[in-house]
Parts: structure tokens; sequence; C-alpha cells
């Protein structure tokens, strides 16, 4: 539907508060030239020219201040931070997966970096730009869909180095961003995986335990011949193209054979890495005013080398008196430890009840009581008699962190906040949106527990407690508060609804509701507070749905404007048509097609691949991803890629996913004004 804003609609939302202009990553390359019409003769063209040519190249990135304070402290004797906080960015819900922030004043972590990660820290003013140190529990989408954009920010913003720990694969994944990431030489990327030792830095000591799961021998079979048997077929199935068209040549991957595939893929669904934290000892504070009390020169060069033995643990004598650490300093703190558990499914269940590495840190155990135990564990784990006996087996003082889809928080504030004002101006075109919540009962657990929110803080050091005082709260009524504090606004929002020009068939409900226009995006080049990349979905009909483009964070979108309906609506999505392989326009689709299998399984349909519509070089992503992390080939019904050296265009790609899938013309000619021959053939296609 095309709707012509009048002038007083269009006033009201120029007067709604706006964020400050973020100016978006532009490669000079890419940069737009003048016009010769422009440039005033052919003099200055050459000018300019020839100021380019001579231009000086940039000098390298200054030096980030924290990167510079902790190389000052990597000789230094280890001190445990002050400071320390475990805080959940993702609280686990299906459209925001389970990732924890670990704040110290010298370090930043990040345990999983699910898809919508970015946007979460960038929206709530967590610096990604001092994250160094990033641990996965598991390779799959969950805990790695939002890893490449981060890689791609901290780049941007000059980190030197980030080291990353997890299973093995992490590797072959990092090497499979590079087709669309390009060269990564700026940031040094170090992969730990779980076979190397204890990770050390000036906050803490990280262990990585890795958990096995049980398996049949059937499941050992077909891990060995390297995923899933029909995954041949499918690569050739991918591959598909019309007859006129040619295979693929240089510089593409082929389908190869079954055994070539099974040599080359190392995907390992059996393997989860748990974490074990313990935090450096940190020395007592020194009681200035105890010290006085007792004589000590206080405010004298004299009193430096008194502190350090006392914070060392060691008595001093001063003026023929003995005095004792615990007179004037406060007790040392030896260092909690908090651990951080994935168990996506029961067959974990028993590895992780016999690990003798995390029973340590249970009662009984020879290490001290953990502090806090972080549990990425879905409900139907939970519920089980076994898991929950597992958990009881940790001390009363413990603490348990519930990360899964039962938690009930808006991660994204800031889009409902600008669409619920939007919403005064027009409620047709700007709906209220909703939040998907989970159906499925939550587990009595009879343990210490609370359910995760959005920037919800366990502070670890100097007093262990829940902290809720960042969790976000989203007020509509506060919202609408804030838009009629604005001059004018309500009266312009009136004034608008009087002069809206509605369709005489739709106001008498003989209109036509489809083809729908949804955009999920504003093709921002990453994901921001206020915007999403590129995403946008065109409904068919009742029956039909087609995504052009599908960015990072897309199946949030879907869930927070179809809420419960998210998953009836993927049952209707059939073709993803991808313009570009930038990561902006394609790092949403891996979870937009294991969210459509889910929606099928779970209302009971037949499943059907999805239509893909995109580059070539799309499929060597796709194919190392499918090798080394999940499954994900079967999910796509065809890879419709131009010809090797070929320019072509997305309207020829767009064209031919159209005629193929046999779409209603009509629909077709009202969005994108295609122009067809008598036989029916698209001849050209362009945008209104």
């Amino acid at each position: 539907m095309h709707v012509a804003f009048p002038r007083w609609c269009r006033q009201a939302a120029c007067r709604l508060p706006l964020p400050p202009r973020v100016s978006p990553r532009v490669s000079p390359r890419a940069s737009p030239r003048a016009p010769a019409a422009l440039t005033g003769c052919s003099s200055r063209r050459d000018m300019a020219t020839d100021a380019v040519r001579n231009r000086k190249p940039k000098p390298p990135k200054d030096t980030l201040r924290h990167v510079r304070s902790r190389e000052s402290r990597k000789h230094a004797e280890l001190h445990g931070p002050s400071t320390v906080y475990a805080q959940a960015v993702g609280a686990g819900a299906r459209e925001n997966g389970a990732s924890l922030y670990v704040f110290s004043e010298y370090n930043r972590y990040l345990f999983n970096c699910g898809e919508g990660t970015q946007r979460l820290m960038q929206e709530h003013k967590l610096k990604a730009a001092r994250l160094d140190n990033i641990f996965l529990t598991r390779m799959c989408w969950d805990t790695v869909g939002g890893l490449s954009g981060m890689i791609l920010t901290l780049k941007d913003t000059g980190v030197p180095e980030c080291v990353m720990s997890g299973p093995p694969q992490l590797e072959k994944y990092l090497s499979a961003i590079r087709v669309f990431s390009g060269p990564l030489d700026d940031i040094r990327l170090s992969v730990r995986p779980y076979t190397e030792p204890e990770y050390k830095d000036n906050t803490m000591t990280v262990t990585q335990v890795p958990l096995f799961a049980e398996q049949t021998s059937s499941d050992r079979t077909r891990r060995g011949s390297g995923g899933s048997g029909n995954g041949r077929g499918q690569r050739k199935e991918l591959w598909q193209r019309d007859e006129s068209e040619q295979r693929m040549s240089d510089g593409s991957e082929s389908p190869g054979t079954d055994t070539e595939r099974g040599e080359r893929s190392t995907r390992d669904p059996s393997l989860v890495v748990a974490y074990v934290c313990k935090l450096h000892p940190k020395k007592g504070n020194f009681l200035v005013q105890k010290a006085k009390e007792l004589g000590l020169p206080v405010g004298t060069a004299a009193i430096g080398p008194l502190i350090s033995a006392l914070k060392d643990g060691k008595s001093i004598t001063y003026d023929g008196k003995e005095i004792q650490p615990d007179e004037v300093c406060t007790p040392a703190d030896p260092g909690p430890v908090f651990l951080v558990i994935d168990c996506p499914s029961e067959e974990f269940i028993q590895p992780l009840c016999a690990n003798q590495i995390l029973a340590r840190y249970q009662n009984g155990g020879s290490e001290a009581d953990a502090a806090l135990v972080v549990h990425m564990t879905p409900e139907s784990v939970l519920k089980t008699l076994e898991y929950q006996s597992w958990m009881k087996r940790f001390s009363s003082s413990t603490e348990h962190l519930i990360m899964n889809e039962q938690v009930s928080t808006i991660h994204n504030v800031r889009s409902h906040k600008i669409q619920t004002q939007l919403n005064l101006i027009h409620s047709d075109i700007f709906p209220e949106l909703q939040h998907y919540t989970s159906k499925e009962s939550q587990a009595a657990l009879h343990v210490p527990n609370i359910r995760a929110e959005c920037l919800l803080k366990f502070q670890l050091r100097p007093k262990a407690e829940w902290q809720r005082d960042a969790v976000p709260t989203c007020d509509r009524k506060e919202f609408i508060k804030e838009a009629a504090e604005v001059p004018n606004f309500l009266h312009e929002v009136e004034e608008c609804k009087h002069f809206q020009t509605t369709d005489s068939a739709v106001q008498s409900g003989k209109g036509e509701r489809y083809p729908e226009v949804l955009f999920l995006g504003t093709g921002s080049a990453l994901p921001m507070k206020i915007r999403n990349v590129s995403g946008t979905l065109v409904n068919i009909s009742s029956t039909q749905s087609l995504l052009l483009d599908c960015g990072e964070g897309t199946f949030g979108q879907l869930c927070r404007q179809y809420g419960n309906g998210v998953d009836e609506m993927l049952t209707k999505l059939s073709t993803v048509f991808v313009s570009h392989i930038h990561a902006d326009h394609h790092t949403g689709i891996i979870n937009l097609l294991l969210q459509r299998e889910r929606a099928l399984r779970i209302l009971g349909k037949p499943f059907t691949p999805v239509y893909l519509v995109a580059p070539t070089q799309i499929m060597t992503w796709l194919n190392q991803y499918h090798d080394h992390c999940q499954e994900i080939l079967s999910h796509i019904k065809y890879g419709l890629c131009p010809k090797p050296h070929a320019y072509t265009t997305p309207s020829v790609l767009f064209a031919s996913a159209l005629k193929q899938t046999s779409w209603d013309c009509k629909c077709m000619r009202f969005y994108f004004g295609a122009q067809m021959d008598t036989s029916g053939n698209i001849v050209k296609i362009t945008r209104r």
C-alpha cells in the first residue's frame, strides 16, 4: 500500500525528539565522486585528481588507552581488581540468546555472542571496544550468531587483539567469515581451543572444561561420516541452475564427493565447553584511621613500606610496638569462583554430573564453594531430576542464574519507545511492538535461583549481591508522556489524524490487505539502538512471503512485530533474496532458516526448503558453516547464482526468482514495476 502522508502528519513526525546523527562506515574507495558539471572545469578535476594521488597515507591508529594500561600491568604482580560483576546482556529469550558480560576495571569478557548481542551492547552502553576475551560454549548459531559483526566492530575501533576460547571448530569459523568480512589484518584473532592450558590475565584464571554428550552407535557413525547422510545430494541441489547456465568455475567451492566432504567436515555437536572462572586474590584495604590511632606515620614517605608489609600479611614493629595486619587491614579476599554451564540437551546431563573438575566447587569438594553458577540450559533439561540433583550439590550460599527462553524481559527498549511514539501519529503504519513469550512452564527448582533479565548484575566483588539498578523498563505511559512534552506535538497529531486520507474501500472493509511490505531494517551499516541493518519482508498473500535481504537481527525484528505469531509467519516464507555479500545483508539468514524449521515442527507442518537467491560467494560461507558448525544446507532449496565474471544486477536475480516461484504477476507489478513480454517472461524490474 502506498501511503501519502499529509502535511500535518509530516510535521508531527518531525516534532519527535531525534537521536544524534551517526555517520555510517564508508570505504574510501566507495566514496561518490562529484559530477563533472559541479566541478567547474577540467582543470579543477585535474587538481582534485592530483590531490588524491599525492595524499599521504593515514597514520596508524593510536593504541587505545585501556590497551596501554593493560600492557603496563602485564609484568607486575597480580593483584585482583576491586570491582567485578557478571551481567546478562541477552537473557536467553528466543530473539536474544544467552550472553554474559563480565566486567572488571582491568578486563572485559563476553561469554557467548549470539545474534543481536552487538546491538544490545551499543544500546545499553556496554563498550565493545573494551572487549578482549570472548568465550564460546559450543559452535552453533545461538552462541556465534553475532561474532562476525562483533569482530568487524572491534577491528574498526582499533582493538589490537581479541582472544577467543571454545571448541576447536572456532578456527574454521573465523576462516569462513573472511568470505564476506574481507582482510582482518588490523586485529589479531587468537584462538584457544579447550585443549589449551588455563587462561590467566590481570583479573582471573579461566579453565575450560569439555563435556562430551553420550552417543549411540548410530550417532557415532553419522558423526564420522561428516554430518547428515544426504549432505552430498543437498550440495548438488544447492548449485542447480537453468539449463542455459554452466557449472561454476574458478574461485568457487565445488560440491565434492561423500568422501571429500567427510574428510573436510569437523562438525561436532557432541562437544560443549563449560568454564570455571576464579578471580585473583585481593589484598585487604589499609585502614588509615586505625593506623593513625596506633601512631603509624600516615601521610609521610615512611608509611609506604609499612603498608606493603601489612597488606602482605606480615606483622611490623614501629616505635617498639608490634602491629598485626588484622589491626589495620581488612581481611584479604581469596577470590570467588563462578561457573558458566551450557547443557543444551539431556545427552549432556550424565557427563556434567560425573565431571570431577566441576565437582571440586560443590559440597565436599577440594575448592571453595562457587559463588555463582550460570545455567544456559533449556527448561526441558532443568525439569529433569538428574539435573536438579546436580544443582543441589552446590552450597546453599551458591546463587544460580537461569538463562533460557522462559525469561520475561524487554531487551530493545529504544525500539519500543520510538514505535510507541510513532504509533500516536499513525497506528496502522506503526503498530505497537509485541513480545514473544514461551508457552512452556517453568521448572520448580529447590536452590537459590533467579531468572535472567537484560542487564541484571551479580556483583562478585566487593560484595556478593544481585543488582537490578541497570535493568531497563519499558513503560508505554512514560514514552507517551515524553512525546507529549514536545511543544504542540499532541495538537499536530490530532490535526494529522483529521487530515489523513484513507481509501474508501479500506474504510468499508472491502480493501485488499495484500501485498504488504514490512521494513525490518533501515539499511544501517551496523546494528544500532535506533536502526537495524537491511531486511524487508514482502507478504505476497496470506500463504506466501518473500524476504529481501536478511541482516543480523532480522529474526528479532520479526519477533517484535509478530510476537507469538512469529511461527505462523515463518511457515509462509518461501524465498530469501540477498542483494550482495556484505555482512549487513545476509548474516541473519542462518538463524532465520533454523527458526523456520523449528516453526514448521512446532505447528506440525511438513518441512519444505527455502528458495535462496544470492551471489555465488554466499555458498562458500554456508558450505563452511555447514561443515564445521551446524547442519544448514538442507534448509535451502536452490542457490541461484550469476555466471562467473559476469555482471548481474539484483533486479535480474530477483526476476529469475519470481519467475521460478510462479508468483502472481499482479502483486509483482504493484510493488516492483515488473514488465513482461507476450510470453509472460519478465524483461525488466524497476522499484517504485
